[in-house]
């Protein structure tokens, strides 16, 4: 995975502001992980790390678009994700052994960042579970596997157990 650590030592205690453009802390992940999402506008995060008692406050922004399949029909459609994200991150105690990677890790006296994976989760975050091209996209044939939104399909539909008949008339 694509790693981006930011030193937060050189944090002042007002607070620091940083803009990430390069697009391989998106488009990386993307063909390492094997997403089915082809990038499309160009990615920006802005974001704002605070220091605090027992860690650091990070708050931010990110935008851009990708291109994915629809889920109905697989055709190729373009998504806008965007999104605003604020957390606590704390550093884990050296004898704490979870099996989660921990966003930030200790060096010799000081503690970094990971940039690149926070920007990555928000990134999965935001992704639609199921993209359509259109609300009322009829999909593909299940039979032919033609496009139903292109053409008419000419399989024969099965109007189910002809005994229910009666029920498909009935308006409740």
């Amino acid at each position: 995975m694509f790693e981006l650590w930011i030193t937060l030592k050189d944090i002042p205690a007002e607070g620091r502001e940083f803009h990430f453009t390069d697009q391989s802390l998106w488009t990386g992940p993307m063909r390492e992980y094997g997403l089915p999402v082809k990038p499309g506008k160009d990615f920006e995060a802005r974001m704002f790390i605070t220091p605090q008692d027992e860690g650091f406050l990070v708050a931010g922004s990110f935008s851009g678009s990708v291109f994915v399949p629809c889920d109905r029909c697989v055709e190729e459609l373009e998504v806008p994700l965007a999104g605003d994200f604020e957390s606590f991150e704390e550093p884990r105690a050296k004898e704490d052994d979870a099996l989660d990677e921990c966003r930030i890790r200790r060096g010799k006296g000081f503690l970094d960042l990971d940039v690149a994976g926070y920007l990555w989760e928000q990134f999965m975050l935001a992704l639609p579970v199921s993209p359509l091209c259109a609300e009322d996209c009829k999909g593909l044939c299940p039979k032919c596997g033609v496009n139903r939104n292109q053409e008419t399909c000419t399989c024969a539909q099965n109007e189910g157990d002809p005994r229910l008949a009666v029920l498909r008339n009935l308006k409740l």
